[in-house]
């Protein structure tokens, strides 16, 4: 069986101009071939040097053992900004502390499951949505029914909602037309250059931030007023800080909430769309997940999830040859040594769950689709260390949980639904999330017609 797609790798060094036109079109494609066996690799331009690391030791070293030491860039970030503003997915230091303080006990313990009847039925309003199915683009599924989860989780309200679709709308254009980086990120020490975000991504950008505005006033209003329903808006508003007191303000909160629709959606989304082309193109596969999707009750509850092993294995797999997140920035704030290399202060510091997951050195078979290597008894075949879908150490994402709960159970949902294959042949290019450049088109069919003519 041939292996899922990967894009193709630049052959042989170019010029600094060409590699940034590249960069900016798709980091994937732009990096060289040889970085999925290296265990560092060092880059250097007039204007910035990184590293991109593959070493397991050196990665704790970044993200368990010293991450104050190597902050998040900026050179990520800065095309985030008119978007994200001052959010926990930005924010360095004591900002950042602050905010994670107040947000991460709104994902502890039984608050997810709390949340599973919302992500139950927005799961099933999107498989009705699809009736007797027919081709689809899935990205376009999933990219709804993720939005449905989060609105539903966060302010109580499906998709169908006005406010809902407005903001899902103008999100879908912001990530399409929004480059992973734009040129002052690229030139940092250039800081005359002028941002140069697209007169679209400001535009977007602030509706959507307008919109969320309003459903954080409106929020606001119905907790003053003891009306507010019990979701993960009204937690997060609730929440003080330990340490000050403080709570966040309105503006900050339109910033966590923005990143929250981000991570929570598009990250979500992408790592579905790949699972169900996965499995269109395994048979195999997809016959085990679906008779597994089958012995789902009809009325299923949070503790139903630990019966979804396979669509589990499925969505880890996915998530390993597909990270949503490709790549993460981090920089050095003190002179380093790497694998007996000098690295000054500024130094950027790539980790790329891109090329780690697919890691020759560390991984079997790692271009291969086996969700097997999961299984308890083939731990050795699917390192830990080297398997990095939300980040680990302090910012792992809060939201992994919440992922790895909703991503199999949808999953489960669709199959018990639809038998899936493939009518397109998809090429993984990354924007602000790993996406395909022309959509995965998917034909559907309903599960109990093919069972009925079998």
């Amino acid at each position: 069986m041939s292996l899922p797609p990967k894009p193709a790798t630049r052959e042989g060094p170019v010029r600094l101009w060409r590699y940034m036109q590249m960069f900016r079109r798709d980091i994937l494609s732009a990096q060289p071939a040889r970085l999925f066996g290296a265990r560092m690799a060092e880059f250097r331009t007039p204007f910035f040097r990184s590293v991109l690391v593959n070493e397991p030791d050196l990665l704790d070293e970044i993200l368990l053992r010293r991450p104050d030491a190597f902050p998040k860039s900026d050179r990520i970030g800065h095309g985030l900004r008119p978007l994200l503003g001052e959010s926990v997915f930005l924010t360095n230091g004591e900002t950042w502390r602050r905010q994670r303080r107040i947000i991460d006990p709104a994902f502890e313990g039984g608050r997810l499951r709390d949340t599973f009847p919302a992500m139950l039925a927005a799961g099933r309003a999107c498989v009705d949505r699809l009736g007797q199915g027919g081709e689809i683009n899935a990205e376009e599924v999933t990219s709804a029914v993720a939005a449905d989860v989060i609105f539903r989780t966060l302010f109580s309200v499906p998709i169908d909602d006005q406010t809902a679709t407005d903001t899902y709308a103008a999100f879908r254009g912001y990530q399409r037309g929004q480059p992973l980086v734009n040129l002052r990120a690229l030139l940092p020490r250039l800081t005359w250059l002028p941002s140069l975000y697209p007169r679209q991504t400001k535009r977007r950008a602030g509706r959507i931030r307008a919109l969320i505005l309003r459903l954080t006033e409106k929020r606001q209003a119905e907790l003053a007023a003891g009306t507010a329903p019990d979701d993960l808006a009204s937690k997060v508003m609730r929440l003080r800080d330990p340490q000050t007191g403080q709570g966040f303000s309105t503006e900050e909160m339109v910033d966590q909430v923005a990143i929250f629709f981000l991570a929570g959606h598009e990250t979500s989304a992408s790592a579905r769309a790949w699972s169900l082309y996965l499995l269109a193109t395994h048979p195999y596969w997809q016959d085990q997940a679906a008779a597994e999707a089958a012995k789902l009750p009809s009325d299923p509850q949070f503790s139903d999830l630990a019966t979804l092993s396979i669509c589990r294995d499925v969505f880890r797999e996915a998530l390993r040859l597909y990270p949503p997140v490709p790549m993460m920035v981090r920089e050095t704030v003190c002179p380093e040594t790497f694998r007996q290399r000098d690295l000054p202060v500024g130094t950027q510091v790539v980790i790329s769950p891109w090329h780690l997951h697919r890691h020759t050195r560390l991984w079997d078979n790692p271009d291969g689709f086996d969700p097997a290597r999961w299984t308890a008894d083939s731990r050795t075949r699917c390192p830990k260390e080297a398997y990095l879908p939300f980040s680990k150490g302090s910012r792992v994402c809060p939201g992994a949980g919440f992922a790895m709960a909703e991503g199999p159970l949808l999953l489960a949902l669709f199959l018990a639904r639809f038998e899936v294959a493939a009518r397109n042949t998809p090429t993984p290019v990354a924007h602000l999330t790993l996406r395909s450049e022309d959509g995965i088109r998917l034909w559907l069919s309903p599960r109990d017609a093919n069972m009925s003519q079998g």
